[in-house]
């Protein structure tokens, strides 16, 4: 039976109390789900690429929030926010993985990593790892993947092992590809955390079609006339678009393994508890992405005791 939810940001319990750890807080919808929490009292850690627009949308916002430093795309960038972390003695209760990025040509990370998969899967799948230790038990410890409806409607490429794109690239299809991987790493995160009797608890959304500062990157005439036609029909407001991402990280409602979001009729703004279909619900496929995560990036978790850095 399919379960939908009206719901807004009016209905965020009260956050005080709680600390919440966005990536990509300085645009789009990180940035709205960041003013939205410490508007309702949460102590919001913005994590960002860019500390210098970090601090300029903060100094615009009412709250606690904190702008700290990190590139998703480069895993020592990661390891070094995370050793931050634990050297402060900070806890969090919600980790937002929201960070997203698209590319019109193929570029490498320092670790030799396709750009896109590598900030919008690796960076997220080492930090959740290098921070699981500081979640607060008693606080309903969330993590929150960000993931694409795109998924449903093409057929997203699952080569995850061609790390570096070198048998092919194009931007739309290593774009799915890495919101696949969101979506495979979020579900086979819960299962994990479920079995270790975590009582962290992993959650999926996507925003639907949200007009963002990442439809700037368009390019070309081809992209550029379906990205119109797609904002002309399916798209909804980026505060609108935040909804389902906050939703996921504070409602009570909010259920793991399912997809919060919107459907594709703009007129529907109820948050929808999607079942996942192929190839998001492929177990086999989840834990081959997940070990081949291990190996990429030398985080290792939910295996042993705790997260290890190779």
């Amino acid at each position: 039976m399919e379960v939908a939810l009206t719901w807004s940001f009016d209905d965020i319990p009260d956050q005080t109390g709680r600390t919440t750890l966005i990536t990509g807080a300085t645009s789009g919808l990180g940035l709205v789900v960041a003013g939205q929490l410490a508007r309702r009292g949460a102590s919001v850690i913005m994590a960002v690429r860019d500390t210098d627009k970090g601090e300029r949308v903060r100094a615009e916002m009412r709250g606690d929030l904190e702008v700290r430093q990190v590139d998703l795309a480069d895993l020592d960038s990661v390891r070094r926010f995370a050793d931050r972390m634990h050297a402060d003695g900070r806890r969090i209760d919600v980790l937002l993985n929201n960070a997203g990025t698209g590319g019109q040509a193929r570029a490498l990370t320092p670790q030799g990593y396709e750009r896109v998969f590598a900030t919008n899967h690796l960076g997220h799948f080492a930090l959740t790892g290098l921070l699981l230790e500081l979640f607060r038990p008693d606080h309903d410890p969330r993590v929150v993947a960000v993931g694409s409806n795109l998924y449903r409607r093409t057929r997203p490429h699952t080569d995850f092992e061609d790390l570096a794109a070198e048998r092919s690239f194009s931007p739309g299809a290593v774009y799915v590809k890495s919101k696949t991987a969101n979506l495979l790493f979020g579900a086979e995160l819960d299962r994990r955390l479920r079995r270790a009797g975590s009582p962290v608890r992993s959650f999926l959304a996507h925003p639907g079609m949200a007009s963002t500062p990442m439809h700037d990157s368009a390019r070309g005439f081809t992209q550029k006339a379906l990205l119109a036609v797609g904002k002309a029909l399916l798209s909804r407001p980026m505060e609108q678009g935040a909804l389902p991402l906050a939703s996921a990280a504070t409602s009570p409602a909010a259920q793991t393994g399912h997809f919060l979001g919107f459907s594709a009729r703009r007129k529907d703004t109820r948050i929808h508890f999607d079942t996942l279909v192929p190839p998001a619900d492929d177990l086999a496929l989840a834990e081959r992405l997940w070990q081949l995560s291990e190996d990429a990036t030398g985080v290792r978790y939910l295996d042993g005791d705790r997260a290890k850095r190779a």
